[in-house]
């Protein structure tokens, strides 16, 4: 009998991976590339599946691409709208890849892909509604429900919500778009601007400062989606006594409401488990069954 491959791809913004495993979820190959062009990691892509034809037959594929992009099943499904990525605006790579590979691929955003797998096998397990906040060069949030995640027309973009800035914060938000947003406030690349060369440990200050902002980003969570839970992941996200920081933040934003009582449970709010999270939930929507059980 032949062996199925299932295949999960996680897109970047500098770099590309790619995992094929088989039905439990046990590794066969992975491979992981410089984010070039779109037709770069379409080769890639197909020359790395190819190249394993003798281990089976590729039987599902899941992609978690960076955004801007379409995930709507009713639309252009895949192609990526506006980007400064060089070369990827109006690409389709999942359409792409569905071509060359002869295979539905299934496609989410990195992030709500991050969603779906902490649920199922990561910090989320056991909870019916998980929210996952990535906090990196760029901020996103993604909603996972039972197993699949929130989609509108496009997909969720709560990095780029409005915050009330503190009194004394003169900082100039790093984000091309908004003067105020979580993203050009806390991000990566504002947080590292404003450390200058030190860390948060080094700069308590500016810890709690961070803090507070991705508090007001985690009230907003809360009251647009009162998930179970939330993660908290990305290199931002990870850095030591952050996320206790904002555990003490957000409650003065909810300032008491009662919608907020199930957020101030133990538990609530914690780091994401999953070192591959992204490429995990692509692997769960190409159809891996893990050794857990989950799907």
């Amino acid at each position: 009998m032949t062996a199925a491959l299932y295949l999960g791809i996680e897109t970047g913004g500098t770099k590309t991976v790619a995992r094929l495993v088989r039905s439990d979820g046990t590794t066969v190959a992975q491979a992981r590339w410089t984010t070039t062009t779109p037709e770069a990691a379409c080769e890639d892509i197909t020359s790395f599946v190819r190249s394993h034809a003798s281990y089976g037959v590729l039987a599902g594929a899941g992609m978690a691409a960076f955004g801007p992009i379409i995930v709507d099943p009713d639309a252009d499904t895949g192609r990526v709208l506006a980007t400064p990525k060089p070369g990827w605006t109006g690409s389709n790579l999942r359409r792409d890849l569905s071509e060359r590979l002869g295979i539905h691929v299934a496609v989410d955003t990195d992030v709500n892909a991050a969603a779906i797998a902490e649920q199922a096998i990561g910090a989320g397990r056991g909870c019916a509604s998980l929210a996952y906040l990535t906090i990196g060069t760029g901020i996103g949030a993604g909603l996972a429900l039972r197993g699949t995640s929130l989609r509108g027309a496009l997909h969720p973009e709560l990095g780029h919500i409005r915050l009330v800035r503190a009194n004394d914060d003169l900082f100039a938000s790093t984000c091309p778009y908004h003067a105020d947003c979580a993203e050009g406030l806390a991000a990566g690349p504002a947080v590292q601007r404003r450390l200058e060369g030190s860390t948060l440990d080094e700069r308590p200050e500016i810890r709690d400062l961070v803090a507070g902002y991705l508090g007001q980003l985690v009230a907003a969570t809360i009251l647009a989606w009162s998930p179970h839970r939330i993660v908290i992941g990305g290199g931002v996200g990870s850095a030591p006594r952050l996320i206790d920081a904002i555990a003490l933040a957000y409650p003065d934003t909810l300032g008491g409401y009662g919608v907020g009582a199930h957020a101030m449970t133990p538990g609530f709010l914690v780091p994401a488990a999953l070192a591959d999270a992204g490429l995990e939930g692509a692997l769960l929507m190409a159809g891996v069954s893990h050794k857990d059980g989950h799907k």
